[in-house]
């Protein structure tokens, strides 16, 4: 997405600008890499739940990946059908579950043993079946960042392998769960087909066990995590899906299941988002200069959650502006407040509007008013 000032220097920032076009060619790009093979897509909502978004893939034909009772709320509110709603997270509530079961939810991604009883209890107390998936916990390695790996032992998500056969006993106990499928998760950010390959083939080991038990499986769902380029937006600004979903298809055993979902969030969105700011001032420091921004840590925490890169532009400079180096900050009172250090840019001066690439997961989503600051608009492109 090419831009300039001249296009958006009125915005009042900061603002997150959605190039839509961009969105529908990433989903088509998704489509056409599928095929015809046996795979549905839910959105992971948590990457971007803003309702423009989620209206577009909604239209795609895509279900829906929630993790609370506010998401799959937004999720029916722009188009995604009940049966279309996968519901995961560790921690449900009883109200949760309810709403999962008053509105016809198409799985209920079970994280541990303590609540597939729960929801067990709930839906037999209602006359109910709650459909569930066993989340299982892989134990392998994404080689990701810390916080966005899911699937290794230590971490909180999912059944450990080793009780398996008491999950199987919960599910046996109770008439009024029905089993559909298995879920994995390994992490976000996956650069790589390479743990999805590993991760299928444990997988058929898991699956096949369980059909051995009396069991059938609807469904195997190997989540998200698929990657982008952060680095070179223009240059990638569809990721690569094909090599990922040839990966899971090719090393799963199919004759396990019907059908295969993946829950990609991020890279159906990222690359359509930009977080654009204004340079309230440029700081002469001992050694650097700073531009501060008016957008923080509070529009887009990733730099600082994470020590995220995101490519940094200027673009109401003209071409061929001589290059200076600054740390590109924001105006909240924290030194973590950073979204990069050394940054080479053209000499930048106050009004200058800044546009910080690659922001559409994981941005406005987490966004929040920390030190009484309003929360940022959007616009679409």
């Amino acid at each position: 997405m090419m831009l300039n000032a001249t296009e958006f220097g009125d915005v009042k920032t900061p603002c997150y600008l959605y190039d839509m076009n961009l969105l529908r060619h990433t989903a088509a790009s998704l489509k056409e890499a599928i095929g015809q093979r046996p795979v549905h897509v839910h959105y992971a909502m948590k990457a971007n739940s803003n309702p423009e978004i989620l209206r577009a893939i909604s239209a795609a034909g895509f279900g829906a990946d929630c993790v609370s009772g506010g998401e799959i709320r937004l999720a029916l509110e722009c188009g995604f059908k009940g049966a279309d709603i996968s519901y995961a997270g560790v921690g449900k509530t009883d109200d949760e579950i309810n709403l999962g079961l008053d509105c016809g939810i198409g799985c209920f991604i079970v994280e541990s043993i303590e609540e597939l009883a729960i929801i067990g209890d709930i839906s037999a107390s209602r006359s109910v079946k709650a459909p569930v998936a066993l989340r299982i916990n892989p134990d392998i390695d994404a080689h990701t960042h810390q916080y966005i790996t899911t699937g290794l032992k230590e971490n909180k998500f999912g059944i450990d392998m080793r009780l398996l056969d008491k999950a199987l006993g919960v599910l046996d106990r109770y008439q009024s769960l029905q089993l559909k499928g298995l879920h994995f998760h390994i992490g976000s950010q996956i650069l790589t087909p390479a743990p999805f390959v590993e991760l299928c083939r444990r997988v058929n080991r898991i699956a096949a066990e369980i059909t051995t038990r009396g069991h059938s499986l609807e469904f195997i769902d190997t989540g998200g995590g698929f990657g982008i380029d952060y680095d070179n937006p223009d240059l990638n600004p569809i990721p690569g899906f094909k090599p990922f979903i040839d990966a899971i298809i090719d090393n799963l055993d199919l004759t396990l299941c019907r059908f295969v979902i993946i829950e990609p969030g991020r890279s159906l969105v990222a690359q359509c988002g930009t977080l654009l700011s204004h340079v309230i001032y440029v700081k002469e420091g001992v050694g650097k200069k700073f531009i501060i921004l008016d957008a923080g840590m509070n529009n887009l925490i990733r730099p600082a959650l994470y020590g995220a890169h995101h490519r940094i532009e200027n673009i109401s400079t003209k071409p061929g502006t001589a290059l200076e180096k600054y740390d590109v900050v924001g105006p909240i009172c924290e030194s973590a407040d950073t979204f990069a250090e050394n940054e080479s840019l053209p000499r930048t001066r106050r009004g200058d509007l800044i546009a910080i690439r690659s922001a559409g997961a994981y941005g406005e989503t987490m966004s929040s008013t920390y030190n009484s600051r309003p929360l940022q608009s959007f616009i679409l492109k």
